[in-house]
Formats: C-alpha cells, sequence, structure tokens
C-alpha cells in the first residue's frame, strides 16, 4: 500500500553507514513521509537488536 502522505525525508534504501559515496547515490534514495521513515527505521532497529 502506497502512503497518501506527501514526501517530507529522503531515505537510503540501503543504510549507508557512514559511506559517503553511498549516502550520495541518488539510486539509493527514496521519498516518504516522516512517519512512515521513522517506523520503518525502528523495525529495522528492532530487527539488529534481535541478532
Amino acid at each position: 500500500m502506497k502512503c497518501p502522505n506527501p514526501a517530507t525525508v529522503v531515505d537510503h534504501i540501503t543504510p549507508h553507514k557512514g559511506d559517503i559515496k553511498l549516502f550520495w547515490d541518488r539510486k539509493n534514495w527514496q521519498p516518504l513521509c516522516e512517519p512512515c521513515h521513522n517506523s520503518r527505521k525502528q523495525r529495522e532497529e528492532r530487527r539488529r537488536e534481535r541478532q
């Protein structure tokens, strides 16, 4: 399902983890609204904590 809210945040599809080349790679960007961005990042962090 696509979010109906306007995008307000540029998200990195693959976390850049300080890699400046990956940070600026536009193919690694996706527009998200802030609530979707924040909920996505929280899910990813919880997954990492369990590993």
